[in-house]
């Protein structure tokens, strides 16, 4: 009896580490998505007189109001400037002298409002004491893209945004199941199934319909990078949740390695950053006449 309890025991600690570690492992990926990707702000700081002033610069806007662009104002004996241009095109940077008399102490300047998925190419000057600052810093990136896009609803999105890193969680969870624990390992993996499923293939292309005008753009009909990579996730969960099935298998160690491959896989694809090769307007479509809505291309960044 002693030594059933103590299996017991031990069986149980070992599943609340299995699920502390998934739970890490989901965190540093929900953490490295929040900072990483073509559409989050851009961090860094600026030094004059001697003082540092940090900034972020926005890279996302929605196309229901101007995208503002805010940076700590230098101080009295100094002028920002925002230069901006449609991107990608080679038109002349625009040049507007940002307001720095703000109740905030920011200097601001409005990014004109574009259609759906386009950008604008932007930089920031400070000038003063017969200096000259660049914004982003030169050597670094030069300028910084914003996107627009349309509203989509908090309905839609914080439950797809719940369901994703809900189905990381248990996809990560899976796959330690499958090394440590593989009693726990079958119905973990439907419900990773489940949850890519509800969030990847159901309520990610309705956020990208409401987003971009679009319910699909990656592969066959585009190259975005963010469906590609939720297909591919998708497509391996439901080869290894078809191999496992419901019950044990006699070569239970086919479906515990594909199991462990493809919570490998979700790590790996959540490495690359979301809205990689996104959508993009193509400004000359739009200007020879094309309407903005069939105008959007995949971008090649």
């Amino acid at each position: 009896m002693e030594e059933q309890n103590s299996s017991k025991r031990r069986a149980r600690r070992l599943k609340i580490a299995i699920w502390f570690l998934a739970v890490i492992l989901m965190m540093a990926s929900v953490v490295y998505q929040r900072l990483t990707g073509p559409t989050h702000p851009l961090r860094g700081s600026y030094t004059v007189d001697g003082q540092e002033h940090s900034f972020r610069l926005r890279r996302s806007g929605i196309t229901t109001e101007k995208a503002e662009v805010r940076i700590p104002a230098p101080g009295a004996q100094w002028t920002a400037y925002i230069h901006w241009r449609r991107y990608p095109t080679s038109e002349d940077f625009t040049i507007e002298e940002m307001d720095c008399s703000t109740e905030s102490g920011d200097c601001v300047a409005a990014l004109p409002i574009q259609p759906a998925a386009g950008k604008i190419e932007y930089f920031l000057t400070i000038e003063g004491a017969g200096d000259t600052l660049h914004l982003p810093s030169a050597g670094g990136e030069d300028t910084v893209i914003l996107r627009y896009k349309d509203p989509v609803p908090a309905g839609v999105l914080i439950p797809h945004i719940f369901m994703m890193f809900f189905a990381v969680l248990f996809g990560i969870r899976t796959g330690l199941a499958a090394i440590f624990q593989p009693s726990g390992m079958r119905w973990s993996a439907w419900v990773t199934l489940i949850g890519m499923t509800v969030g990847g293939m159901v309520l990610g292309p309705i956020v990208q319909k409401y987003a971009f005008g679009a319910y699909w753009t990656g592969w066959p009909f585009g190259g975005d990078l963010t469906d590609n990579k939720v297909l591919i996730m998708w497509i391996v969960w439901v080869l290894a949740c078809m191999v496992i099935g419901f019950k044990p298998l006699k070569r239970e160690w086919v479906g515990r390695i594909l199991v462990v491959l493809a919570s490998i896989l979700m790590m790996v694809v959540y490495l690359i950053p979301h809205s990689m090769r996104g959508s993009e307007l193509n400004y000359e479509a739009v200007d020879s006449g094309v309407a903005a809505h069939r105008a959007i291309e995949t971008s090649a960044e």
